[in-house]
C-alpha cells in the first residue's frame, strides 16, 4: 500500500502556529505573513485531509478532536526540527573562530575584505563580535581579538603585534577648509572646529603634541560616540576628522578623503590577542594574513 502524500509544508506551519497560539491573528504575526494567508492555508489543509481542524472559541479558534490529534504529531515533528536546526548552529558556532574587534574596525575595514579572507583562509571560518575597549574581561572568552592598542601589554595575553599604528588627519575636498589646509602647516587646524570621537579622546591631544602643537588650543566641534560615525561624518564634507591609516585607506585612494599631512606612528599597534593558555593554530594563520593586509595599506 502506498503511503499518502504529506499536505504541504506552508499549510502545516501555519496550522501548528494557529493551533499552539490559538488564533489566526497571532500566527499570521508569528510567521510574518498576513491574516488572509494563513486563512488560505488552513482551507487547503482542511480540504487535503477532509476534515475540520478547528472551531470558534470565543474570539479564538479551539481545535477539534481531529485538530488536537494533528495538533500533537506537529508540535512533535516541528519541535524536534527547531532542535535540530539549533544544535546545528551550535555546532557551526562551535567549529568557527570566535572574533572580536571594534564595530568601527569591523564595518570599515574587515568587512570590505571578508570576501578575499575566506578565499584565502577556507580553513579558518569566523564568528565576529562587536567589542569596544581593549583587554576586557569579556574579550577573554573569545578566541581572539582583533585591537589598536599601545604596550605595555597586560598579564594573562599572549600579543601578537601585526602592523604599528599610524594616524593623521583626514578632510573630504567638498570641506570648505580642505584647499586651504593643503596648502600650510598643522598649525592651520588650531582654528578649525574638529570632529572627534569619544572611544578615542586622546587621539587629538596626542596628535597636537606629535607636531609641537598645544593640545588646548584645539577646537572640538561635533562629536560621535564610535569612530565609525566620525568617519562617515568626513567623508560626507561635515568637518575635518583624525583616523587610523588602514581605516580610511580607500577613501583616500577614490579621492573621497585627503590627508593634508599624511599618517604619523602613535607607539601603538594593530595586534591579535589571545587569552594566555589558548593553542589554536588557525590563529596563526589569521594574524599573518591580517598583518599581510595592513602592511598594503
Amino acid at each position: 500500500m502506498s503511503t499518502p502524500p504529506l499536505p504541504p509544508l506552508n499549510a502545516l506551519r501555519s496550522f501548528e502556529a494557529t493551533a499552539r497560539l490559538g488564533g489566526v491573528g497571532r500566527a499570521a504575526a508569528s510567521l510574518h505573513v498576513t491574516h488572509g494567508a494563513i486563512s488560505r492555508q488552513l482551507r487547503v489543509l482542511e480540504e487535503h485531509l477532509g476534515v475540520a481542524l478547528f472551531e470558534r472559541d470565543g474570539r479564538g479558534l479551539r481545535p477539534t478532536p481531529a485538530g488536537e490529534a494533528l495538533q500533537q504529531a506537529c508540535a512533535g515533528a516541528f519541535g524536534q526540527i527547531r532542535e535540530a536546526v539549533a544544535a546545528l548552529q551550535r555546532r557551526q558556532r562551535a567549529d568557527a573562530l570566535v572574533l572580536g574587534c571594534s564595530g568601527s574596525i569591523l564595518a570599515r575595514w574587515m568587512i570590505p575584505r571578508l570576501q578575499v579572507l575566506q578565499a584565502d583562509l577556507p580553513q579558518v571560518p569566523l564568528h565576529w563580535s562587536a567589542q569596544d575597549g581593549s583587554f576586557t574581561e569579556a574579550q577573554q572568552s573569545l578566541d581572539a581579538v582583533l585591537l589598536l592598542a599601545q604596550p605595555p601589554w597586560p598579564p594573562g595575553w599572549q600579543v601578537r603585534e601585526l602592523a604599528p599604528e599610524r594616524v593623521g588627519v583626514v578632510v573630504s575636498p567638498q570641506h570648505p577648509a580642505a584647499a586651504r589646509l593643503r596648502q600650510r602647516p598643522p598649525s592651520a587646524l588650531l582654528g578649525e572646529p574638529l570632529l572627534h570621537t569619544t572611544s578615542r579622546p586622546q587621539a587629538w591631544p596626542a596628535w597636537a603634541l606629535a607636531h609641537g602643537l598645544d593640545p588646548a588650543r584645539l577646537q572640538l566641534g561635533n562629536g560621535f560616540e564610535h569612530l565609525y560615525y566620525l568617519l562617515e561624518a568626513a567623508v560626507a564634507g561635515l568637518g575635518v576628522a583624525i583616523a587610523p591609516e588602514p581605516l580610511v585607506a580607500d577613501e583616500l585612494a577614490a579621492g573621497r578623503l585627503l590627508a593634508p599631512w599624511g599618517f604619523a606612528a602613535t607607539g601603538g599597534f594593530w595586534v591579535l590577542a589571545t587569552p594566555e593558555g589558548a593553542g589554536d593554530p588557525r590563529v596563526d594563520a589569521l594574524a599573518g594574513w591580517l598583518a599581510a593586509q595592513l602592511a598594503r595599506a
